[in-house]
């Protein structure tokens, strides 16, 4: 190239001399970047670890193991069964003139119900009566007849036919009087079945026939239903499977049976196990049991449904834990045992009967072990955890919480 007077020659390109600088600013730039990112992540002051520890131990709650004696317990659902439930009717025709009872009157055997008009069967009496009178005086005729027969008889004065006759005769006339005595007393029965009594203990329904109205033995509906309510008894249902476990502790003595309401919230009675059905329904795989109940109260009502506990066993001094405590995994139950650095262990445990929210554990604790029954879901074998003081107490009370002069000093 030809250079004149130091000018370039028209048409030349200048050489880039700002791009030269720029690049390496840009690289000192990224390399402070990375520098400050690796700062924040692995930098900092040796404090920053302990707080981060002490964030990593969870706060739980714990039980202590211990012994508590456990009841064996079986539900079934059941219906209140009255022991008798009677329909009282008419055993004769006739107009009803009294009905003496009261709709939900409770009455005892024998209380006066119902009266039916006893004059026809007066008068029937009267008639068999009059009859067996009559009949009567012919038996004596005929036996007076047939004491002279027989002196007769001995002298040969009569026919032996004629004795032998008198002797039916006599025979005759005393069975007439046996079917006049029986008419009497068929009369006197129909006059005390118009007189009509409650055969049972109970409590009187709905009046179902008015007095004025003529009631006979074909009526279907009756006059009133009585149902027996105290003593009662329940049917309820269990399991096939508990029968065998049933059946050997009724050997040992009788068993309690608790009743409860539908809602299963209200204690209705308490009473005892009577028997066992014969046979298992073989459609639905239960059987019923029948238990009795004094029902003084009337608590228990005829139909009514309820909920029967039936306290088949009780474990004394069994080794329990709170439901909660337990949790269900691969290797079957476990809890998180408490250890004495503040750590948890997964512990395999071996559990019994429930009741009242506690399970009875046979093997993996012992008395005096502590388990964690809340905040398990954040835990793990050997996690760090911490256990907060119970509500109220000494050591949950900060100074703002405290009364008196520490109150005082920590508001100044």
């Amino acid at each position: 190239m030809d250079l004149q007077g130091g000018q370039a020659r028209p048409g030349a390109t200048p050489a880039p001399r700002r791009r030269s600088w720029l690049r390496p600013v840009l690289w000192l730039l990224v390399l402070v970047a990375i520098g400050l990112v690796a700062w924040r992540i692995w930098g900092g002051s040796p404090a920053k670890p302990a707080r981060n520890a002490d964030a990593a131990a969870q706060p739980v709650g714990v039980a202590t193991v211990g012994t508590k004696d456990l009841h064996v317990v079986l539900n079934g659902l059941g219906t209140v069964t009255p022991l008798a439930t009677v329909t009282v009717k008419t055993q004769i025709a006739g107009q009803l003139t009294i009905v003496a009872y009261q709709e939900g009157q409770m009455v005892k055997k024998g209380d006066f119900l119902a009266q039916i008009d006893p004059r026809p069967y007066q008068v029937a009496l009267e008639q068999a009566q009059g009859q067996f009178a009559r009949d009567t005086a012919l038996l004596k005729q005929a036996q007076t007849d047939l004491k002279r027969f027989e002196t007769l008889n001995r002298q040969n004065s009569i026919s032996k036919q004629q004795y032998e006759d008198q002797i039916y005769l006599v025979q005759q006339d005393q069975g007439t009087l046996g079917t006049d005595q029986a008419a009497i007393d068929s009369a006197k029965l129909n006059l005390a079945y118009c007189h009509i009594v409650s055969p049972v203990d109970g409590r009187v329904g709905l009046r179902l026939v008015d007095a004025g109205n003529y009631v006979q033995t074909s009526d279907a509906s009756g006059l009133v239903t009585i149902t027996q309510i105290d003593p009662t008894t329940v049917e309820f249902t269990l399991a096939e499977d508990n029968v065998p476990a049933v059946a050997k502790a009724m050997q040992a003595g009788a068993l309690p049976v608790t009743l409860f309401d539908r809602a299963n919230t209200t204690k209705l009675a308490t009473g005892t196990l009577q028997t066992i059905d014969n046979a298992i329904d073989t459609t639905t795989g239960t059987v019923k049991l029948r238990a009795g109940f004094a029902n003084a109260d009337y608590a228990l009502f005829p139909q009514q449904f309820v909920n029967a506990q039936l306290l088949v066993q009780t474990i004394k001094g069994a080794t329990t834990v709170p439901i909660a405590a337990v949790q269900q995994g691969a290797p079957g139950a476990f809890v998180y045992l408490v250890k004495p650095d503040s750590t948890v262990a997964v512990t395999n445990i071996k559990t019994g009967v429930s009741d009242s929210g506690m399970v009875q554990v046979t093997d993996g604790l012992k008395v005096g072990d502590q388990v964690v029954v809340d905040g398990s879901d954040r835990l793990r074998d050997g996690a760090k955890i911490t256990i907060p003081p119970p509500p109220g107490s000494a050591a949950d009370q900060t100074p703002a919480k405290k009364g008196g002069k520490s109150g005082a000093k920590a508001k100044e």
